[in-house]
């Protein structure tokens, strides 16, 4: 298999617009279909190797069975994407343009980091495996979610299933952290982060239900400006920072490896914890989220006419909950920080810190390994993955749980994530391919 080969490949999976909303009746499942016919064109030896199972509608489940059963592996990755328009982006999202040559080459559109460069990745190394005739000492599971972007319900089913056919991986791997530099204060080389541990998501709704009527004679506090004031408040009131186990690990790895002030605190953590987190909090987006539970409000509704009072303003809060808080914790941080029995305080959705994952033992000493194998000199550190994965839906079956994409990204391509201009450079992604054909031949 080429590299061009792999990269066409790539950029006919991102053509297809497998986009996950809320409202699954606007969803356009024909694309998702579309997206699992292609697959099978792609990867022909896969789809006639391995056991596949469609499972909850669109998600996949692959089987390669190899020499033994016990021990199992899972790789984890999702097709659906988020939605993403032509306006504002320098290549449209779904055209998957290859812009570039040599090593300045880049691929351009919507799912490139999010998350299909990954499940290509993976399927690039399995075909090129079983092309090369090899049996895994352990089965391998291969899990792809369809709806990884809103609900997850795809993976859920697939953990459920796994669960009841007693299956228990001795490593479940997903997306999650990279290879970065720069990313920490003090430390210049890159860095491999890997999540051993994700926050919480939990989506709340306030609520402010309010006697409408002309907007020529207002209230001296409206539902909206009462929304709005809930919102100012919690905007001014962030939750508390604190430094969890996790990200103390994280210090650990990286103390040996950083320079001047900041390498002597992080060497020096348990006695300067209470400056680093105050550093972090301090620092840019990224750092801030390392030490709280974070706060966002994304929706907002009123109103139904430009000259009538709304009778119900909503907002969406999601949060993003610290591992060794909870979402009673949070929901109690919000009704303080509110502080107004008018508006209600509806949780949509719960989801609390998954566990912490282990730095050492069989699992991690083979995933650390193979990325030292395929990026050499990058520091492996743990770390807490602010976002949500599907991994989360698998706790239940192992305790090494692991979050990371093996793909090189700028502060840059990072902040393309479910924004504009999303990209991947065909240097990086074939990297990525070279990770997954390491791991599994360590398998």
């Amino acid at each position: 298999m080429t590299g061009d080969r792999s990269v066409e490949r790539l950029r006919e999976a991102l053509r297809i617009p497998t986009i996950s909303r809320l409202d699954e009746a606007l969803v356009e499942w024909d694309e998702f279909d579309r997206f699992i016919h292609t697959l099978q064109q792609l990867y022909p030896l896969v789809h006639a190797s391995l056991e596949r199972e469609i499972v909850a509608g669109h998600s996949l489940l692959f089987r390669w069975v190899g020499r033994a059963a016990d021990q199992p592996v899972v790789l984890m990755a999702h097709y659906d994407v988020v939605a993403a328009t032509d306006r504002g982006w320098e290549h449209p999202p779904f055209e998957a343009h290859l812009v570039g040559s040599g090593d300045d080459a880049v691929v351009w559109g919507r799912g490139t980091l999010d998350d299909k460069g990954s499940l290509v990745a993976l399927l690039e190394a399995v075909e090129a495996a079983l092309s090369d005739g090899i049996v895994p000492t352990h089965d391998v599971y291969l899990v792809f979610g369809h709806d990884e972007e809103t609900s997850g319900t795809g993976a859920a089913a697939i953990a459920a299933l796994l669960q009841e056919r007693g299956i228990r991986p001795l490593l479940v791997l997903d997306e999650g952290g990279a290879v970065v530099h720069g990313a920490f204060p003090g430390v210049s080389g890159a860095t491999a982060a890997v999540g051993i541990s994700e926050k919480g998501t939990t989506l709340v709704e306030l609520i402010v239900n309010q006697q409408g009527g002309h907007s020529s004679t207002p209230p001296r506090l409206s539902a909206t400006a009462r929304l709005a004031r809930a919102i100012v408040r919690l905007n001014g009131r962030p939750f508390p920072a604190r430094l969890p186990e996790p990200t103390r690990q994280m210090f650990a790895a990286l103390a040996p490896h950083a320079t001047g002030g900041m390498g002597w605190a992080l060497r020096s953590a348990r006695l300067t914890g209470p400056l680093l987190v105050r550093a972090l909090a301090r620092g840019n987006d990224e750092t801030r989220a390392m030490v709280r539970t974070t706060q966002a409000v994304t929706i907002l509704e009123a109103g139904q006419a430009a000259n009538a009072l709304a009778e119900r303003a909503t907002a969406i809060v999601n949060l993003r909950i610290a591992v060794g808080s909870s979402v009673a914790a949070a929901v109690k941080h919000l009704r303080r920080a509110i502080h107004d029995d008018a508006v209600v305080i509806n949780v949509l959705s719960a989801g609390e810190p998954a566990p912490v994952s282990p730095t050492g033992g069989q699992a991690w000493g083979l995933l650390s390994a193979t990325i030292e194998a395929e990026f050499p000199g990058a520091i492996v550190t743990p770390y807490v993955q602010n976002g949500a994965t599907d991994s989360r839906h698998f706790t239940g079956l192992s305790s090494a749980i692991y979050r990371f994409v093996p793909f090189e990204m700028s502060r840059e391509e990072r902040d393309t994530l479910h924004a504009m201009n999303e990209r991947i450079r065909v240097s990086s992604f074939l990297k990525g391919i070279e990770f997954y054909r390491t791991l599994l031949s360590a398998l």
